[in-house]
């Protein structure tokens, strides 16, 4: 697993605000970043990769264990 050049906590937040957290975060990111967000939310493993297609953002992995966590690079 590579490092990510950023880590969003949102463990904690339920639905749908990880995936709020990452929409305002990822503008103020360049290009070709990599943002690993750290959701407990089950809902977001179906959130995170959905918001990721209806944006146009590259959904990388998601990693389950030891905590969940989803990377996401900035393709725009």
């Amino acid at each position: 697993m590579s490092e990510p050049d950023e880590i969003l906590d949102c463990r904690g937040q339920r639905c749908p605000l990880p995936v709020i957290n990452l929409a305002r975060r990822l503008p103020e990111l360049p290009v070709g970043a990599v943002v690993r967000v750290l959701a407990d939310d089950p809902a977001a493993a179906v959130d995170i990769p959905a918001w990721c297609r209806m944006r146009g953002q590259d959904f990388v992995a998601a990693h389950p264990t030891p905590s969940p966590a989803y990377d996401v690079r900035r393709t725009q």
